[in-house]
């Protein structure tokens, strides 16, 4: 009966997701909520006249009953925004959807969660940077890809996830009793196995053009990054990085050609700071203080013909302390602050090191003995 209750609030036209949340904090029983007289209801936040006689009304009831029928039918998971399963990440939106419904194998609260979207019709430089960024990606742990199922970028992410063995969820706009592009059923159906299908509307809803912005908040909320590989100066892909901005979340987008249109909008997001330049797995370490690259027991040993002596004994500083700032570079070394720097920088150059947040470095490198 909660369920349906919880459902039945979706129904109901006038409510969105910041009206429902005024509503739990008056009546966290959904039960008594739809018990309350007009009177009630109209003393409530937000509820006018028209959305107390919708309530009120209870038409709404029989759809509701329906959704439940066909969602245990086809062992779907409906996800209420107090449930322990719902994603924490999205629940800190103030616009989070109140329920979520879900086909899929993937925790939706995985450690490092990835938004890579794009725009529809990619060129070759896009589709190999989505090929390699997320191959790079497959050695990290409990990493989930999170795109739209749309033409282009989106499918590419979730391909190439797949390819790679790392889950991937499709967010979409539309209910779960269909696919929309249809031609993407077969994907579909393969990142149910690793991954999945996540959706705030119910089994009856179409894929009409007003649900994709609302899909497209999923998207940025459910991440901990947004990655925009390429995208048109309008399009959904902006859309979704101005919507994780919103959210303090982190934006990232690959720079292209000053000359192709699918380039502009990615070139603008991180002309207007919008979004951080990336151009490899590398940098998203970086930003994120991720570790996703292979441990330093898979790396090989350094050699010496391939270093100078100065960069050696840095090296050798780095590692033995596991990472340092440059303040403590100096205290061990008798250089001066400038020739540290140039040296620094030479082996940050030939990936030997990597500068973190706060100018602290540490090796990538094995040991040199």
């Amino acid at each position: 009966m909660k369920l349906l209750y919880s459902i039945a609030l979706t129904k109901i036209k006038g409510i969105g997701p910041r009206t429902a949340r005024t509503i739990l904090a008056h009546s966290p029983n959904l039960a008594e909520f739809f018990s309350y007289s007009k009177k009630e209801l109209m003393q409530i936040p937000g509820i006018r006249e028209s959305i107390a006689d919708a309530i009120r009304d209870k038409t709404y009831l029989n759809a509701c009953e329906k959704e439940l029928a066909f969602i245990e039918k086809h062992h779907i998971k409906a996800l209420w925004i107090e449930d322990k399963d719902y994603p924490d990440r999205l629940r800190q939106c103030n616009d989070a959807p109140l329920m979520l419904y879900y086909r899929g194998s993937s925790s939706l609260n995985a450690t490092k969660i990835i938004s890579i979207v794009g725009t529809r019709h990619s060129t070759p430089y896009g589709q190999k940077i989505c090929a390699d960024f997320i191959q790079d990606l497959s050695d990290a742990e409990d990493i989930l890809i999170v795109s739209g199922l749309a033409y282009g970028i989106d499918a590419l992410a979730h391909r190439h996830a797949l390819k790679n063995n790392i889950p991937t969820i499709a967010i979409l706009g539309h209910g779960l009793d269909r696919i929309y592009p249809a031609s993407h059923r077969e994907l579909a159906s393969k990142m149910v196995a690793n991954g999945g299908l996540l959706t705030e509307f119910t089994s009856d809803t179409l894929p009409e053009r007003t649900n994709f912005p609302m899909r497209n908040r999923i998207i940025a909320g459910l991440a901990d990054v947004t990655i925009v590989v390429e995208a048109a100066i309008k399009g959904g892909a902006l859309i979704t990085a101005e919507i994780a901005n919103s959210y303090n979340r982190d934006v990232c987008a690959f720079p292209g050609s000053i000359y192709e249109r699918a380039s502009e909008g990615t070139n603008h997001l991180i002309k207007t700071n919008r979004a951080h330049m990336i151009r490899q797995v590398q940098d998203l370490e970086y930003l994120m203080d991720w570790k996703i690259s292979k441990t330093d027991k898979e790396k090989p040993q350094l050699q010496h013909s391939s270093i100078t002596e100065e960069q050696r004994t840095l090296l050798q500083l780095i590692h033995e302390t596991g990472q340092l700032e440059i303040d403590q570079m100096l205290d061990h070394l008798p250089w001066s602050q400038s020739k540290l720097a140039l040296i620094l920088l030479e082996l940050e150059m030939q990936s030997l090191v990597q500068v973190l947040p706060g100018k602290v470095y540490r090796s990538l490198g094995q040991p040199i003995v």
